[in-house]
């Protein structure tokens, strides 16, 4: 099941970091996620317990609370589920009217404060972790999650109807519309209540801030399009990749597709490096974390999928995956891949490599 995009190894200079409590983490949110009911089924729970989702977002947030870090996991834990039982399978996967009315009342669970009769058990849970978020963070922390979240599913439904019409977007089309249905926008913005900050709005809402906000997103978003290519290969889901829409709307072979794909994601990362440390210069505390933060991310995201069962344990959909080896040596390149295509000739992201002083 290994393809090309297995064999390049990852640029990214990042340094390599994970919260020391991670396994304590890891079992309050497994113990949550029993409760939930759900995983009804022993496939459904082997591929969500698949995730390692502490693991994961232990990497994005090594110096979180860790009373917020196993709710900021649940969610990502809910997430996998949720994308796994209505976004990529499922009755709604190619009905993009069908996905708006669910993901409506589903995302309107989590902005409801208090009490909620619900029989979906994806919108209780949902409401379940917002109950927790707004019990440890403040308004403004909780407003931009939600804010993200809805993002996130808009982004989804985008993807969702490209599916339904048997539409394969453009390379700029693509890289708007994985910007948000990655879930990277929620995965970032979950940073603030996970560490407990508030990055103050002018610093926050800075054409740069946003910008290295937007870039982390597509780095760890084109980056799960390698991890996650044989997975998706498997379940039939490979309709909307980098890889593909190079070689379907832009007329590259599959190799060369492989290269220019890494070659772009290395060009953005290369752009984030050097406006973040810009910005750091003059940034406040919390926003210094925050930038951290996405850099912990990129890297972290990476690691976690060299490793995850999800992606390299692969048996099947009815079974969950199985338990695969760690490698001996991540494999890490020492400089950017370099290729044809130039991001800044791309509508969508050009914007990125403007300047963009705070």
């Amino acid at each position: 099941m290994g393809t090309t995009l297995d064999f390049l190894p990852f640029y990214c200079p990042v340094p390599s970091a994970i919260h020391p409590q991670v396994d304590a983490v890891e079992r309050r949110a497994r113990a949550w996620l029993d409760r939930t009911g759900l995983c009804p089924t022993a496939a459904s729970r082997a591929w969500t317990a698949g995730t390692n989702s502490a693991e994961f977002y232990a990497r994005f947030a090594p110096d979180a609370d860790p009373d917020r870090l196993w709710i900021a996991v649940c969610w990502v834990y809910w997430g996998f589920a949720f994308d796994d039982a209505r976004c990529d399978d499922g009755p709604l996967a190619a009905d993009p009217a069908g996905f708006a009315a669910m993901a409506g009342t589903v995302q309107r669970a989590l902005e409801l404060p208090g009490s909620l009769d619900t029989g979906d058990p994806y919108a209780a849970a949902l409401h379940d972790i917002g109950e927790r978020f707004r019990a440890c963070a403040g308004p403004v922390q909780n407003r931009r999650f939600q804010q993200a979240h809805r993002a996130w599913l808009s982004g989804v439904q985008w993807q969702i109807g490209n599916r339904a019409a048997g539409r394969m977007p453009d390379l700029d089309g693509y890289l708007s519309m994985r910007l948000h249905s990655a879930g990277g926008e929620p995965t970032y913005a979950m940073l603030e209540i996970a560490n407990g900050i508030e990055v103050p709005a002018a610093e926050m809402d800075s054409p740069a801030v946003c910008a290295l906000t937007e870039m982390a997103i597509l780095v760890a978003a084109l980056d799960n399009d390698r991890h996650s290519h044989a997975k998706e290969t498997g379940h039939g889901q490979t309709d909307q990749n980098i890889v593909a829409v190079l070689t379907t709307r832009h007329a590259l072979g599959s190799r060369q597709a492989v290269r220019e794909a890494v070659a772009l994601r290395d060009a953005v990362l290369d752009r984030f490096l050097a406006l973040r440390a810009e910005v750091a210069r003059r940034a406040g505390a919390d926003l210094r974390r925050y930038l951290d933060d996405l850099g912990h991310g990129i890297r972290g995201n990476i690691e976690w999928a060299l490793r995850v069962p999800r992606y390299l344990g692969l048996r099947d959909a009815a079974s969950g995956p199985g338990a695969p080896g760690a490698p001996d040596a991540l494999p890490w390149a020492e400089r950017p891949l370099t290729g044809a295509l130039d991001p800044r000739r791309l509508p969508s992201i050009s914007w990125w490599w403007q300047d963009l002083s705070c």
